[in-house]
């Protein structure tokens, strides 16, 4: 778990981070993050809420002949294995246990998952059925990003130090270099994201670097930019701890057009918070923020609150099992298109893609 950070602390880092993405100046923002960092403020405390009203209906449910799915409804599950339409599971005596690193969606409304151990992306309807499996050929690719043409932006920090950028097909199109300007040491890199056709590396759960395009060509020079995007087109989304203990995070909208402030939204969760597991949105920028926590009788949970655009009001929230198996990941989250989120949850047996929204 990070260090946590006085309050004060993190208001006087949001203040410089506006200031720098307001003026152009160069500076690194302390605040203790999860899962998107640094906080924007304008210098005054943050909104808190500590829950929400029930009200979010999401739009992207798995087909339902009743018209409705249940939170926690399986949309499909994988046994472990190498076969077709299953997923590859390692537990090395020596090394991290493996399975699948990262889930998301694409423009086909499909569930992308890379699948490590097999070393391929695996394709799946929303009906859960299997749509088509592609080989790549990364060593250790841990993250990955599907623009809307169907590239894929799969990145490997450790062996090739790269990202890769993949075509539909899985035809290569081109490597991105890690390691230029904004990035130094590709142990900083915690994931990759699309937005457009730039392709980005986030740098220690903060900003993102722009490391290159979706046709393959790296960036000069590497960029940065202060936060996730939104998938409105209208945001940049940043979060993280504030005190774990106490269950205080935070979760902070920058305006793209100006890269001013939009809101910085205090969270009290009810309990000791450990990792920050979401940051992301849907089309209509409603934002999805998953927290890891600990309830005072030792067991482990996942809140999932959704929070409005503008404002950052909480509109719902609702608990989910926790991931408890030892297997490293990157990403067991993909929001919709149309709302809601699919959760990978791992088993003995296999993993099962749940879907759930803030209801």
């Amino acid at each position: 778990m990070r260090k946590r950070a006085p309050l004060l602390v993190l208001l006087a880092a949001a203040a410089l981070l506006i200031f720098y993405w307001t003026f152009g100046k160069k500076t690194n923002p302390s605040g203790q993050t999860a899962s998107g960092s640094g906080v924007s403020s304008s210098g005054t405390a943050p909104d808190k809420t500590g829950g929400g009203v029930s009200g979010k209906k999401g739009l992207g449910r798995p087909a339902s002949s009743a018209g409705k799915v249940a939170n926690g409804k399986a949309v499909f599950t994988s046994k472990w294995g190498a076969g077709e339409g299953e997923l590859g599971h390692e537990r090395p005596q020596e090394g991290a246990p493996l399975g699948p690193m990262s889930v998301v969606t694409d423009g086909k409304g499909r569930l992308v998952i890379l699948d490590t151990v097999n070393g391929r992306v695996v394709r799946r309807g929303m009906d859960g059925k299997l749509d088509s499996e592609v080989k790549i050929g990364l060593l250790d690719p841990q993250d990955m990003a599907v623009a809307q043409d169907g590239s894929m932006a799969v990145l490997d920090r450790f062996a090739d130090k790269k990202v890769a950028v993949y075509d539909e097909t899985g035809a290569l199109k081109g490597e991105l270099p890690l390691v230029g300007e904004g990035i130094e040491d590709v142990g900083d890199v915690t994931g990759v994201f699309v937005d457009g056709s730039d392709v980005y590396a986030e740098k220690e759960h903060g900003p993102l670097v722009r490391v290159g395009s979706t046709s393959g060509e790296p960036a000069e020079p590497q960029t940065e930019i202060p936060g996730r995007p939104s998938r409105d087109g209208l945001s940049y989304l940043l979060a993280g701890i504030i005190d774990g203990p106490a269950g205080r995070v935070y979760v902070a909208s920058i305006e793209k057009a100006t890269k001013s402030q939009r809101f910085t939204r205090e969270l009290r969760q009810p309990y000791f918070v450990h990792a920050i597991v979401l940051l992301d949105t849907d089309k209509t920028g409603m934002i999805y923020f998953g927290t890891a926590v600990e309830q005072p009788d030792g067991s482990q949970s996942v809140l999932l609150s959704c929070l409005e655009p503008i404002k950052g009001n909480v509109v719902g929230t609702v608990t989910l099992p926790a991931n408890t198996l030892p297997e490293e990941t990157t990403r067991d989250f993909a929001v919709l298109d149309d709302g809601g989120v699919v959760y990978s949850l791992r088993a003995e047996s296999g993993v099962s893609y749940l879907y759930y929204d803030c209801e």
